[in-house]
């Protein structure tokens, strides 16, 4: 599933608050159906892509690496 979507765990430079909601729209266009939501699930359908970038990001920027610091 949504194989088009790239990985934005990266170790040289964070994902930017873009790539994150164009995750999180690729991924609820898949889960839905939708492309482009009709008017009556408009604000669901935005709202489920910022939920999703938001825990995404939240999420990158709590992973621990190997690294030691």
């Amino acid at each position: 599933m949504c194989r088009s979507i790239k990985t934005l765990r990266r170790h040289d430079e964070p994902a930017t608050d873009e790539e994150l909601r164009a995750a999180a729209l690729q991924f609820v266009r898949k889960v839905s159906g939708y492309r482009v939501p009709s008017r009556a699930n408009e604000a669901v359908f935005e709202a489920a892509v910022d939920e999703i970038a938001a825990s995404s990001k939240k999420l990158l920027v709590s992973l621990k690496t190997g690294a030691r610091a």
